[in-house]
């Protein structure tokens, strides 16, 4: 299995939910986590609970619909760290409703976090991956990716155009020694979720960070691209 210490991890939406899961378990693993979102108190939050277990991480404010912004994201990981070994991109939200009754700004808005923002961090980090001739790439889809749904249909289409996208950039970098997962959750027990929060059946938030940590410690000479979670059926 590959190990995490010493490898530097950035990971966007890192200020809660599953980009602070993951956060986490990064740290612990040993890893030097770059935690990036727009909420500066959340994000020192975070920071400070890693460094108070004995981890090392950084918070950067950032906004990943801003090209400037994760242009100075991956300046400021290249000056303090000399590039990222790790990169997760978490960053995402939803806004549920039938076609009829989609706002244009919310349609937009979900295209630019969970697909522009995506394409933004990847081509920020991926030349100085390609130049050290390594890195891992790890993109938080949804199973809305792969099932629609009445009231998903914005949602659905920014994840189907996420997988699209790292299904493609998976073959593109493969052989820069470079490896592309994609985690694709089922309903997650976050602030973002509004379903029944039943922990007996839902799926917790450290558990698609364990999924992570298993993606990126897989033998060096494998490739999993996809993970399907999906709750499993656990007699109450």
């Amino acid at each position: 299995m590959e190990s995490l210490k010493g490898k530097i991890a950035v990971v966007t939406g890192a200020s809660r939910g599953i980009g602070e899961s993951i956060a986490n378990s990064l740290a612990d693993a040993g890893a030097t986590v770059v935690l990036a979102a727009r909420d500066a108190n959340r994000l020192e939050t975070v920071r400070e609970s890693i460094k108070t277990r004995g981890g090392q991480a950084v918070a950067i404010l950032t906004d990943v619909r801003s090209a400037d912004s994760v242009a100075e994201l991956a300046v400021q990981v290249e000056q303090q760290f000399g590039g990222a070994d790790i990169l997760i991109n978490n960053a995402g939200y939803g806004v549920f409703a039938k076609v009829l009754d989609m706002k244009l700004e919310d349609f937009d808005g979900m295209f630019d976090v969970n697909v522009r923002g995506v394409f933004l961090c990847t081509k920020a980090f991926l030349p100085g991956m390609i130049k050290r001739h390594g890195g891992q790439i790890v993109n938080i889809a949804s199973l809305a990716s792969k099932n629609s749904f009445v009231g998903g249909a914005a949602y659905s289409a920014t994840k189907f155009a996420l997988l699209g996208f790292a299904r493609s950039l998976m073959l593109e970098v493969r052989d820069y020694n470079i490896r592309v997962v994609t985690i694709c959750p089922g309903a997650v027990n976050t602030e973002f979720s509004d379903h029944a929060k039943d922990a007996h059946t839902i799926i917790q938030p450290e558990d698609i960070a364990e999924t992570t940590l298993f993606a990126l410690t897989m033998p060096a000479r494998t490739n999993v691209s996809e993970i399907d979670v999906r709750p499993a059926r656990i007699l109450k």
